[in-house]
């Protein structure tokens, strides 16, 4: 009867419902077994299925927990191969030991070069300590106690194209330069003064847009001392020493805001800071503005700085 025909429908279908049915495009796929066959089992089947038996490799030549790997170039060239692999043949293996000599003289090679240019380097940086040294030598006893006697020859032009070492570059600097405006250490604080009372009443009045406008239209050139602020951080951007909260960004401010104050004439011109960055890396704040407007005030840079076209 249909009734006894469903009752044992639902009866054969109960112990399905323990395993949840896999899925397909358009429908369930029916659940698959769970349970694990044997190995043996499976070997047994496939030998019916197939008439083969197969036999397993003799004891003697099998490898117990056999794990194949490698730890390096050598190991992967000398290493015999796992038991269940044709062994090499006497040609490959001498030739994988050829190549891998090879391989290792190769590696010395490299190696003693390297070593080789190492040791020229390192040579050539002694070399040249040994010249600044010895430069160094002859700048502080010989050439700069007689500045004026020496500055023009052919021995202290050869010395200066070397390189000045750093212990008296900034000593030169400031003698080659000279000090024709006869500027003083308190001149400079005076101005730095001046400079100091501008901007502040320039952040109590001015707006930023005002300042820049100012800078270029005003004739007393005072007024371009804001955009110094401008350009500091655009000073030798790689260095970060120049950027605000640096150790030399409020060192160059005073030195260019008090050479504005100095020559209101100039003022500040683009182009003024990497000067004046260069100087202050080797002197003292005061001799450094000292030597940075006595260096400007030499015809070419004025000319060029005061954008004057006759006299350039």
């Amino acid at each position: 009867s249909p009734r006894n025909f469903f009752t044992k429908r639902t009866k054969e279908l109960k112990p399905a419902l323990h395993s949840a049915p896999g899925w397909k495009l358009f429908g369930k796929v029916p659940p698959r077994e769970n349970f694990q066959k044997d190995s043996k089992i499976i070997q047994q089947e496939y030998e019916a299925r197939t008439g083969r038996t197969c036999k397993p490799p003799p004891q003697a030549t099998r490898r117990k927990n056999f794990v194949f790997e490698p730890l390096s170039t050598t190991a992967l060239i000398l290493e015999d191969r796992p038991s269940n692999l044709p062994a090499k043949s006497i040609e490959e293996a001498l030739r994988h030991r050829q190549e891998y000599d090879e391989m290792v003289a190769e590696a010395k090679k490299r190696e003693i070069k390297e070593a080789h240019k190492r040791k020229r380097i390192m040579k050539e940086r002694f070399k040249q300590e040994e010249n600044i040294a010895s430069a160094m030598v002859i700048w502080i006893n010989e050439i700069l106690p007689n500045w004026e006697g020496m500055r023009t020859t052919r021995r202290v032009r050869e010395l200066w194209w070397q390189g000045l070492p750093p212990s008296v570059r900034g000593k030169v600097w400031s003698l080659a330069v000279g000090n024709e405006l006869n500027i003083t250490h308190e001149l400079y604080e005076i101005f730095l003064s001046r400079a100091k009372e501008r901007w502040k009443s320039f952040s109590e009045t001015n707006s930023e847009n005002d300042i820049e406008d100012a800078g270029v239209s005003v004739a007393d050139r005072e007024a371009s001392l804001e955009l110094i602020k401008l350009d500091i951080s655009r000073t030798f951007p790689s260095f970060y020493i120049f950027q605000k909260g640096g150790p030399y960004h409020d060192l160059l401010h005073s030195v260019l805001g008090a050479y504005t104050c100095y020559r209101p004439d100039v003022g500040y011109v683009q182009g003024m800071s990497f000067i004046a960055a260069v100087l202050i890396l080797n002197l003292e704040e005061a001799d450094a503005f000292i030597a940075f407007a006595n260096l400007l005030n030499k015809p070419c840079q004025l000319a060029f700085f005061r954008v004057d076209h006759s006299m350039v």
